[in-house]
């Protein structure tokens, strides 16, 4: 098959960590040929998507994990498979790459679906499921959120379409800050802000659990380093092997279906304790530790799912 990526610069990525290049990998093992490009050499010309960008090829060398060729411009409607990779913001950009690959639909098969991606994203997508999910607040009214910290008192805020980790706070009884951080983020951005009680289960770790096709294939836990709340592992926590609760089943078999159904075949999950907080859809991590602890290819199951769809 021919499979394109549109995912950040491929060389600046940690070919042992990053879910995207171990895709790749298997795809390339699978004698695929594969296709690079960033997210700003996309195209719409026409109504068709046309990317600027690099056959290439994974070599594994130390220094230099991929070999790319020269410089081409490709019609998307060509491949067989195209990823949709890229790490948010979940800004506009973004959403512009996804109105430009659903026009590949439906003779490409467009890895997440990008309507859906679009439609359903992490932070929001969870709103499908209270009854899984920590007492949650989406707004910007400083009055609401007033209301719920009282109401909860130790809780988390958070933009709501970061990525990573990054800007999340917590606000326990006794803060004051609470207004000062609405004004804060009013400052660069006009999104609303979710607010979540705040789970104290967080400090034994934040479970990424991997969904293919809406089945639960494995679990990592992310343990946050001590006096910090957040468990990224780009903020410094720390992976470690666990496996999957009758809680973790629960969750994932309550939300499967309509993952299957919305075309999201790579998801990561992150559970804290008993709850459900975020449904991972744009660019979801976790492949490499999956295997390494479990020895689990999520990878190849990924790609057993996608054969499994071009055949119908």
């Amino acid at each position: 098959m021919k499979v394109a990526f549109q995912m950040d610069p491929i060389t600046t990525v940690d070919p042992k960590a990053d879910s995207t290049f171990r895709i790749a990998e298997e795809a390339q093992l699978r004698g695929h040929l594969l296709f690079y490009y960033e997210p700003n050499k996309l195209t719409s010309e026409n109504g068709k998507a046309i990317a600027s960008g690099h056959f290439f090829k994974i070599i594994g060398k130390e220094n230099e994990s991929v070999q790319l060729g020269p410089e081409e411009v490709v019609e998307l409607s060509e491949f067989d498979v195209v990823w949709l990779r890229q790490d948010p913001p979940f800004d506009m950009h973004y959403i512009t790459t996804t109105f430009i690959l659903d026009a590949l639909k439906p003779q490409t098969l467009v890895v997440n679906d990008p309507f859906w991606v679009r439609n359903l994203p992490e932070k929001l997508l969870v709103l499908n499921f209270p009854e899984l999910i920590p007492p949650t607040s989406i707004t910007r009214n400083i009055d609401v959120l007033k209301a719920f910290k009282e109401k909860y008192g130790d809780i988390i805020v958070k933009p709501l379409y970061g990525n990573g980790g990054t800007g999340v706070l917590r606000l326990n009884l006794d803060d004051q800050n609470l207004e000062s951080i609405v004004e804060m983020y009013a400052n660069f951005s006009r999104e609303p802000l979710v607010a979540q009680q705040f789970l104290p289960q967080v400090t034994r770790g934040d479970k990424r659990i991997i969904l293919v096709d809406g089945n639960p294939v494995g679990a990592i836990n992310r343990v946050p380093i001590s006096g910090e709340i957040r468990s990224n592992m780009h903020v410094g926590g720390t992976a470690t092997k666990i496996g999957l609760s009758e809680r973790d089943i629960e969750i994932c078999n309550t939300i499967g279906p309509t993952l299957k159904e919305k075309g999201q075949i790579f998801v990561g999950i992150d559970v804290i304790g008993d709850f459900l907080t975020e449904i991972n859809v744009t660019s979801p991590t976790g492949l490499h530790e999956l295997e390494r602890f479990d020895g689990i290819n999520a990878a190849s199951i990924i790609w057993n799912a996608i054969d499994e769809k071009l055949k119908v």
